[in-house]
């Protein structure tokens, strides 16, 4: 008589910002390839929201290690995409969620027994001054402007997170760095139509930047092709392998919505002035919304930024799950012929 052995046990992931738009992506492909998925989420929309995706709710907060510490137990791998995005605010409050956060994180993991931390990082983490950068490597400087207190928050923790690499026998932590994260159901889409249809928008330097970008479900794939391969300790950056300009790309994106607005265009030199001059009125005023236009946000979008991924294609077998053009199919493109970048769009680089 032959004996029938069990089935093995899922693999049990946690994902912190699992309500969000990279979160639930990576809920819905993590469940698609038989992991069990435990979801982190701080209010009961965010708690219903990773429920209705098949992952498991539990209350938790980034600045609540103990939270952190119960929501882990059994958890082998921790994606942790959690993160304050703004173009604009006080630098103690990206340091509170998006520094402190990370190490709260990383020290719950170690504590809880986790194998495994990937980080979802930003390309950003290595734009100093506005300048082009042509094939960025992970060999480049990590910068902290202080224009750009987003991209100095993401760079700062991720050096929190790949410190911790090691510090513990079988603990391991690993960054992947997307830049212009895009698919469907992308909410800074939604805003940057707003924008169009208001008028409120300028190319900067005419949009011929030259750019890289990532579709999300090769993002979610890097994601988990970085829970088993790589020896940890590093960095890697991922895109769609197929460079394009800010224009090109967002004619197309805006077109699968059927928007075309009129062509207007400011020097990146005007752009970056105005933008330091609304900075400064801004924090004068102590005004709480953001600027029409920060120097953030020209950082993300106004000079050449492309990126080099050979490493992760060498070293966790990184190749993109979808092309740019199919991917632009998915987001049932329309007929418009041209589009623009809106500067008053401070949602446009989520996640860069």
């Amino acid at each position: 008589m032959s004996s029938i052995l069990p089935p093995p046990t899922p693999r049990l992931a946690l994902v912190t910002g699992g309500s969000g738009f990279v979160g639930g992506h990576l809920i819905r492909r993590l469940l698609s390839d038989g992991w069990r998925v435990r979801a982190l989420g701080r209010s009961t929309e965010a708690l219903a929201g990773v429920k209705a995706l098949g992952a498991e709710p539990v209350a938790g907060d980034l600045v609540n290690r103990a939270s952190l510490i119960q929501a882990m137990e059994g958890v082998e791998v921790v994606f942790h995409v959690a993160a304050h995005f703004k173009l604009w605010g006080p630098m103690s409050e990206f340091r509170r969620i998006n520094v402190d956060g990370t190490r709260n994180v990383v020290e719950a993991a170690e504590r809880a027994g986790v194998r495994r931390v990937v980080y979802v990082s930003a390309a950003a983490v290595v734009m100093g001054r506005p300048e082009p950068m042509h094939g960025a490597t992970e060999a480049m400087a990590l910068h902290k402007m202080t224009f750009a207190p987003y991209a100095a928050s993401k760079a700062e923790a991720e050096e929190v997170l790949l410190a911790a690499n090691g510090r513990r026998a079988g603990f391991s932590t690993v960054a992947i760095r997307p830049p212009f994260i895009w698919g469907p159901d992308m909410p800074a889409l939604d805003h940057m139509i707003e924008t169009v249809r208001k008028g409120q928008f300028q190319w900067v330097a005419g949009g011929e930047q030259a750019l890289s970008t990532c579709h999300v479900d090769s993002l979610c794939h890097a994601l988990i092709l970085a829970a088993d391969r790589g020896s940890g300790g590093e960095a890697f950056f991922v895109s769609d392998g197929e460079d394009t300009t800010l224009k090109s790309f967002l004619t197309r994106l805006l077109g699968s919505r059927n928007v075309t607005p009129k062509e207007r265009s400011v020097p990146f030199g005007v752009a970056w002035a105005m933008a330091g001059l609304m900075g400064a009125v801004w924090r004068t005023l102590r005004r709480k919304s953001e600027p029409p236009i920060t120097r953030q946000m020209l950082r993300l979008i106004g000079k050449d930024f492309t990126i080099d991924i050979s490493r992760a294609r060498e070293e966790l077998g990184y190749v993109p799950v979808i092309s740019p053009a199919e991917g632009m199919r998915r987001m049932r493109p329309g007929d418009a012929a041209a589009t623009v970048m809106a500067l008053d769009q401070p949602h446009l680089a989520a996640a860069s």
